[in-house]
């Protein structure tokens, strides 16, 4: 059984708080859109496909409540509106709160100029879509492991492969299974996983606190690594590919995921090792020709400096704290892995064009 980032039923969320963890595992409760934009901003919940499924419930279980009620169709349209352009200002990068907020912003536009749709019938139009929301994220991480663990053995010469990964894609950063973390789950289901080698993930150590707990917990194979000695593992560790997530993936391919994606890639083309980027199509982002447009959040400095509370950095000095950086597409070797088959960088545009048209 893999760990829950979130616990929904109609009228009630709960989100895990990933600032716990590993030493306390603490469901904390979701009253609405403000405490959504809260949790999602201070990182108790984190991943791209998880901050929009938990920013778009926050709102369904704030509209289970009544809210937006009092002023007929038009006022509950308008709350809907003003509460989704609110939850996108939590974190700008990850793009997948924006497409949400998007399509179920035009998706509420839609319903509400039917004459025959009430103020009620809305609201629940509204819950429902959501509430959908969790079970194509689940049915889409599987497709995304199924997909990449199948092209990472045919693309390696033994049986078993070995795999790096950095930050958190797994269950914790996504409504069940995960992105990359997900690969490397269907490659341990199927037998075919050697070893796991993951990365600290500085300075949030999403690595060490959370993608560390998760293979523990579910007995895969795995190996902790400071971020600095990812070149030395290629070479010394037998790294079959590298398997990474993505906030965001633009039209020519170039990707925005956590700081020290960028750094990864440089290396594992250096040492001739496939580099994968695992993400559902909801990560994807075609309006951006590439990633130089891509808005990059910085994070406070006291995420550097200080570790519980405690500074460890000499006082005065100055932080720089970029959450993501972006990976060229061309270091992107392996092929983007999404729900709809593993693509290279330059196919990105066309499949989900295709998909989108349902050719």
């Amino acid at each position: 059984m893999s760990l829950e980032s979130l616990r929904y039923r109609r009228g009630s969320l709960r989100v895990l708080n990933q600032l716990l963890l590993p030493q306390r595992s603490c469901y904390e409760q979701i009253g609405g859109v403000r405490q959504g934009w809260e949790a999602i901003r201070a990182m108790q919940v984190r991943g791209a496909p998880a901050i929009a499924i938990v920013g778009c419930l926050s709102l369904a279980v704030e509209l289970h409540g009544g809210a937006g009620m009092g002023q007929g169709k038009a006022g509950l349209e308008t709350f809907i509106h003003d509460s989704l352009r609110y939850l996108v200002t939590a974190r700008p990068t990850a793009v997948n709160m924006a497409r949400a907020a998007e399509e179920l912003g035009a998706f509420t536009s839609q319903e509400a100029q039917r004459e025959e749709v009430t103020a009620e019938s809305l609201r629940e139009s509204v819950i429902q879509w959501a509430e959908a929301m969790l079970e194509k994220d689940l049915r889409d991480n599987r497709s995304i492991g199924e997909h990449g663990a199948r092209h990472l053995l045919q693309a390696s010469p033994q049986d078993k492969v070995t795999v790096l990964t950095h930050c958190n894609t797994g269950s914790l950063a996504t409504a069940g299974y995960g992105t990359a973390l997900g690969v490397i789950r269907s490659l341990h289901a199927l037998g075919c996983l050697a070893h796991v080698y993951c990365t600290e993930t500085r300075p949030y150590n999403q690595g060490a606190r959370l993608t560390a707990y998760e293979l523990v917990y579910e007995h895969i194979p795995a190996t902790l690594i400071v971020d600095s000695m990812v070149s030395v593992a290629m070479k010394e560790k037998g790294v079959s590919a590298v398997v990474v997530g993505a906030d965001r993936v633009v039209a020519n391919g170039d990707t925005a995921n956590k700081v020290g994606t960028y750094q990864l890639a440089i290396a594992a083309k250096h040492h001739g090792i496939p580099f994968y980027v695992a993400a559902p199509s909801t990560s994807c982002d075609l309006s951006l020709a590439e990633g130089a447009e891509i808005v990059i959040e910085e994070r406070p400095s006291q995420e550097l400096t200080d570790v519980n509370g405690v500074r460890i950095a000499a006082p005065g000095i100055g932080v720089w704290n970029p959450a993501f950086d972006v990976t060229p597409h061309e270091l992107i070797t392996g092929g983007i892995i999404t729900e709809l088959g593993v693509f290279r960088p330059e196919e990105l545009r066309e499949a989900l064009t295709r998909a989108v048209k349902g050719e």
